[in-house]
């Protein structure tokens, strides 16, 4: 068993204030397993606790992991200066005020973000070293060619002089301007900036997958679910690109084509 404060608890898995909390108890918002509590340093099980403000209950984990379908037009923030943030999209009883994105995607990109207030792994999914692949699906202005294919793989070279690792990218047989492209790196605009490399330009680009988790076919633009630490665990499995683009290839397709919004 670990037993911490009530505020603490509460405070840690919503975005709740110590003096908001202190607040809620006084009014007889807040419950432990049934019971309403009278003071806000009330020592909790933070494993068996069942524990509810105005009915709702909080989620015992102490990190929350959330997958984001992200629209165009939102950036990923938690700052309300950036302009319409990410975390607006996120549903109250889901979030929690240390949570933040774990990587970015440009302003008009689509698709996975995760979002959670686990430091440790958010370090894991962004550093360098540890080389999470990502897999996208874009729409090209011109059709696609094959020669992209080993002038990825082959360590592109960006209009400033930069140089790509080896990517993989194919031709999506549903439509001659869509491809599907896997990085193990992140540079700045990297995936526009290697189609400009090879004479070609990115009308729009949906994240898909990072490591082997998959956006769900069925998550809509600006929508969201938690994450199971199952779920996590596939953040660091590396899925065969071929078998990828051949299994949901078809799906996020017809995904991009038909929901674009």
């Amino acid at each position: 068993m670990s037993f911490i404060r009530l505020d603490k608890f509460i405070s840690e898995r919503t975005e709740y204030s110590r003096s908001e909390i202190k607040r809620l108890v006084a009014k007889k918002c807040v419950t432990v397993n049934g019971e309403t509590v009278k003071s806000a340093d009330v020592k909790t099980d933070t494993e068996t606790a069942v524990v509810r403000i105005n009915g709702r209950e909080i989620c015992k984990e102490k990190y929350r992991y959330i997958l984001l379908n992200k629209p165009a037009g939102y950036v990923c923030s938690t700052s309300e200066h950036d302009g319409e943030n990410i975390m607006r999209l996120i549903p109250s009883e889901l979030r929690n005020k240390n949570m933040f994105p774990a990587g970015r995607l440009d302003k008009d990109s689509l698709g996975a973000v995760i979002i959670t207030d686990d430091g440790g792994l958010a370090h894991r999914i962004t550093s360098p070293k540890k080389h999470i692949s990502k897999i996208y699906i874009v729409k090209l202005d011109r059709p696609f060619q094959t020669k992209y294919i080993n002038l990825f793989k082959g360590n592109l070279q960006l209009a400033d002089g930069q140089v790509c690792l080896p990517a993989d990218v194919r031709g999506c047989e549903l439509s001659e301007k869509l491809a599907f492209v896997r990085l193990r790196e992140g540079k700045y605009h990297q995936v526009k900036r290697m189609f400009s490399a090879v004479g070609n330009h990115v009308e729009v680009l949906m994240r898909i997958s990072l490591g082997g988790l998959i956006l769900p076919e069925k998550l809509g633009f600006g929508q969201c679910m938690e994450l199971l630490h199952k779920d996590v665990e596939n953040l660091f499995k590396e899925p065969d690109f071929d078998d990828f683009c051949r299994d949901y290839g078809g799906d996020f397709s017809a995904f991009l084509i038909n929901n674009q919004p």
